[in-house]
């Protein structure tokens, strides 16, 4: 299996130099150095060939025939596939959309989204043109692994044009609580949602992030989870936690290199009179360097016995040229770093060494093992790979990680001085505890956490990810082995069309109409009266529309038609060319003076939840019930029901958002045996769509055509995705 990394950046830069030759060099950014890694570990995948291709923007925008030049010339020596934009697409896809209105929404800064239609627009606009380009290269057996919150619509243009397509998706933020994603504009997080949710993986670095995702899922998709699994009306999607790990090797072993050996030893003696704090972040209002300052600002003030003892390297990496609030954030940095200096330094001390520059793992590695004390402190952070390099650096096990509690690598990194980083007397007594912890301390916390760090590296990570992926598409192949694909949709209809007695079995809602938040809008429109009509003309078809609905609504729906009827479930059945309706059998209805105060009172619990009351049952809907309070509500609502019918001849049975008590012994399989018995049929075909539904395939012969409607175990023998997919079906029956 070949690897497609998409990326909204491709791990090298294109520069177009003055004489109009354009210079390729390598890319900067934890993201792309830390897949670089994992591809270089492909050899000794068990999952993957050594054969990748890196598809991304590439940072520049050219003329046609230098697009063609440069496509194949970075395809042949690079593997990478680029995607080109002009600078007005970049300006509202990268500044606009992702970087002033997802990457502060998603950090929890509400209040620094810029919103703007146009910038939505593009971002969909960029989506497509990353997804043709995709389509350019991708072959059948391939493995599509998306990166970040670039690309969060991808996953779903792509599934909707190849089939069976292996997609995984990785976020490399946090994802919000619902609370905060609900700010986004319905159509917004609706898109964003379903984008994500056409991978067959969603990987989040915490189990926090994971969470938000699916309660957001839950409350505005309406799709409930099972450990992470999410069954959607398109089929299978497994939601996971998957840390970034790091190539540990390469930093726990990097002062085996003599250069860097050297520049580390000449740097130790030039601070040995120093106890060395370390700061290297990306310029970025969410790292919390501001903060950061201020607590070192604290602890001098509160410890003078350091003056002159301690310094703190500040190195900030430039990013996001171009929005004005990075901007604002490196001034607020520079002013404050001379106000350090100024209030504290002197001749011989300099309180702060503070640099703005890209450094090289040589550099890092260097900086890292010089630092008594890393100070890694953002706001919020998805992971935070910097804390994890500076803990994998220290061979000698010695050395202090003074962690934000806001990032994800706090949830792996427990040993490590955990702060809250708003709280800048916390973090100043944070930096005196770790200039003062004893060796014994640091080497005992630092071996736990480097064992960690080797067992869950940058290989394993993305292995895992590979290994959940291939188990998901296993489950997937059992479900779509029962899809009716387009050949066994031509074995029923050649079936349907040699038959001379046919019998079709219709449930109504989610099967021949969607679901609706309220059920008397869920009316037949035109179309649907036109199809039922079309398959009732015909004298050899047997047509019977089994609802849980009640008969009156039933009869004022369908009266025009000569269809057959069934109402509430099996307990009413109305044949076409009879006036009246009859029952199957006896039936009591007293015990609904005994549930429907029950009933009242779990109602009152849930708002948006309503009784609607037919003659033998009484159906709960709460369809517009808030959906986590529902799960617990109707889940001690069936309990207590269960326990208190005990002695009643009465079935309790949860449905799509809905909640049926009705009389014992009848059911929708008990209707389709009432037909059966009429006639010797030579074509039966049931559908539906709800667990109701199960008493009729059960019922149906071996030889039936039997189909749920959207994926799922079930006793049909097959599925179809949706109701648009059935009245397709059902049309071209009536032909």
């Amino acid at each position: 299996m070949r690897l497609l990394i998409v990326s909204n950046r491709l791990p090298i830069t294109i520069e177009e130099q003055e004489s109009g030759e354009l210079l390729i060099k390598q890319s900067v950014g934890g993201l792309v150095s830390g897949i670089s890694d994992y591809l270089s570990r492909l050899k000794f995948s068990e999952f993957l060939k050594p054969d990748y291709v890196w598809i991304g923007f590439s940072g520049i925008d050219v003329d046609s025939k230098q697009k063609e030049k440069l496509s194949k010339k970075l395809f042949q020596h690079y593997n990478a596939w680029p995607v080109f934009l002009s600078k007005r697409v970049v300006d509202k896809f990268y500044h606009g959309f992702c970087n002033k209105i997802l990457w502060p929404l998603f950090h929890s800064f509400p209040s620094y989204v810029e919103w703007n239609d146009e910038y939505w627009q593009t971002y969909i606009d960029v989506n497509k043109i990353f997804a043709q380009e995709i389509l350019k290269i991708a072959k059948e057996d391939d493995i599509i692994w998306i990166h970040d919150y670039h690309l969060m619509l991808l996953p779903s243009m792509l599934r909707k044009e190849i089939d069976n397509a292996k997609i995984i998706f990785s976020l490399h933020i946090p994802f919000p609580h619902f609370e905060i994603f609900q700010l986004l504009p319905k159509a917004w997080r609706t898109g964003l949602l379903k984008g994500l949710l056409g991978a067959d993986i969603v990987g989040f670095h915490t189990y926090e992030y994971s969470q938000n995702f699916l309660q957001s899922v839950l409350r505005f998709l309406g799709y409930q989870n099972e450990m992470g699994k999410i069954l959607t009306d398109e089929g299978l999607v497994k939601v996971g936690t998957f840390p970034m790990g790091i190539n540990f090797q390469k930093f726990h072993f990097a002062l085996e290199d003599q250069e860097i050996l050297s520049k580390v030893e000449t740097l130790k003696e030039k601070f040995k009179n120093y106890k060395v704090i370390l700061s290297i972040d990306r310029l970025d209002y969410t790292k919390g360097i501001l903060n950061r300052l201020k607590a070192y600002e604290q602890f001098l003030k509160d410890n003078p016995q350091y003056f002159d003892k301690v310094v703190l390297i500040i190195v900030v990496v430039p990013g996001r040229v171009g929005v004005e609030r990075y901007q604002k954030t490196k001034n607020e940095i520079d002013e404050y770093v001379g106000k350090i200096n100024g209030e504290f330094g002197n001749i011989e001390w300099t309180p702060v060494i503070y640099q703005t520059k890209f450094l090289p793992f040589e550099d890092l590695a260097v900086f890292y093992n010089i630092a008594d004390v890393m100070l890694v402190t953002p706001l919020r952070d998805g992971m935070n790979l910097i804390a994890k390099e500076y803990v994998a650096s220290k061979k000698d096990a010695k050395g202090v990680l003074i962690l934000s509690e806001m990032a994800g690598a706090a949830k792996e990194l427990t040993e490590a001085i955990l702060v809250n980083p708003y709280d800048i007397s916390e973090i100043a007594s944070a930096i005196k505890e770790a200039l003062e912890m004893p060796v014994e301390e640091q080497t005992r916390r630092n071996k736990i956490m480097q064992n960690r760090l080797r067992k869950y590296d940058i290989a394993r990570w993305g292995d895992e990810l590979i290994k959940e992926l291939l188990s998901i598409k296993d489950e997937q192949n059992k479900f779509s082995t029962k899809l009716l694909v387009p050949r066994l949709q031509e074995k029923l209809y050649s079936e349907y069309k040699k038959a001379e007695r046919r019998l079709i079995l219709l449930d109504y809602d989610g099967t021949l109409v969607p679901f609706v938040a309220s059920p008397p809008k869920a009316q037949p429109d035109e179309e649907l009266l036109n199809l039922l009509m079309k398959l009732t003309d015909d004298a050899k078809n047997e047509v019977v529309l089994l609802s849980g609905r009640d008969k009156e609504t039933l009869e004022k729906w369908f009266s025009t038609i000569g269809i057959n009827l069934v109402a509430e479930h099996g307990v009413w059945i109305k044949e076409k060319h009879e006036k009246d309706w009859k029952i199957v059998m006896p039936l009591r209805s007293d015990w609904k003076g005994q549930i429907l105060p029950i009933i009242s009172t779990y109602v009152d619990r849930l708002p948006g939840s309503f009784i609607e009351e037919k003659e033998f049952s009484v159906a709960w809907h709460y369809r517009k019930s808030d959906p986590e309070q529902s799960s617990l509500v109707v889940k001690d609502a069936i309990e207590y029901l269960i326990s208190f019918t005990a002695n009643l001849d009465i079935q309790i049975l949860q449905g799509e958002k809905i909640v049926e008590i009705r009389c014992g012994g009848v059911n929708k399989g008990s209707a389709a045996l009432y037909w059966l018995s009429k006639n010797n049929f030579d074509f039966i075909l049931g559908i539906g769509d709800d667990l109701t539904d199960e008493d009729l395939f059960k019922a149906l012969p071996e030889e039936a055509y039997t189909i749920k409607v959207r994926i799922g175990p079930s006793n049909a023998k097959f599925n179809l995705y949706d109701y648009s997919e059935v009245r397709k079906l059902l049309w071209k029956l009536g032909g």
